[in-house]
């Protein structure tokens, strides 16, 4: 494993471990969890990614990551196929992180890493977001869901904005070039 993948994966696993030391807040204070079943925390999930990539201008291309739950939670993933250059990642993490806390979500933490930055943010009803941006400047965004009714999960409704990976065993690096996010410096 590259150290670049390997950071990605040690900031995913650290924004799990964020995510299940807070996960039970919405379930605790009532405003979350409470009466809410997995697919409707799928749902939510699936809805907090649309606002958050409904927001970015311009527009990126995006595809599904893998759905996961546990035993009372749902993690939704979305990863965006737009190259995202390096001169341009800092705007990039600008405007979800101005768009979050317009959105009264609270910013947990911040990693300023050069080759693998991220944010980590809570909803009011107890879901975590984060963004963390990896290799090649490919984006991650990922909401896990707080402690709920354990139900199915059916797969998520919203169709990619571009090429779907359903089927692949890995997403593939960003391979969209953006006029915009994928500039360098001159």
């Amino acid at each position: 494993m590259t150290g670049g993948i390997a950071r990605v994966f040690m900031v995913l696993a650290s924004c799990a471990l964020i995510s299940s030391c807070v996960g039970d807040v919405g379930q605790l204070n009532g405003r979350g969890g409470s009466g809410m079943d997995m697919q409707g925390a799928a749902e939510r999930a699936d809805a907090l990614l649309d606002d958050v990539l409904e927001e970015i201008r311009p527009e990126v291309q995006w595809t599904h990551g893998p759905t996961t739950t546990g035993s009372c939670d749902v993690t939704r993933r979305r990863a965006v196929m737009t190259i995202i250059s390096a001169e341009r990642r800092g705007s990039f993490l600008g405007l979800v992180d101005r768009f979050w806390r317009k959105s009264d979500y609270r910013i947990k933490a911040v990693n300023d890493d050069v080759d693998v930055p991220a944010i980590f943010a809570q909803t009011r009803d107890g879901f975590g977001v984060s963004l963390i941006v990896g290799g090649k400047g490919q984006a991650f965004f990922e909401v896990d869901s707080p402690c709920v009714r354990e139900s199915g999960v059916a797969e998520p409704l919203a169709k990619p904005n571009g090429p779907s990976y359903a089927d692949a065993e890995v997403i593939p690096r960003p391979n969209i070039h953006s006029d915009f996010w994928s500039a360098e410096a001159s």
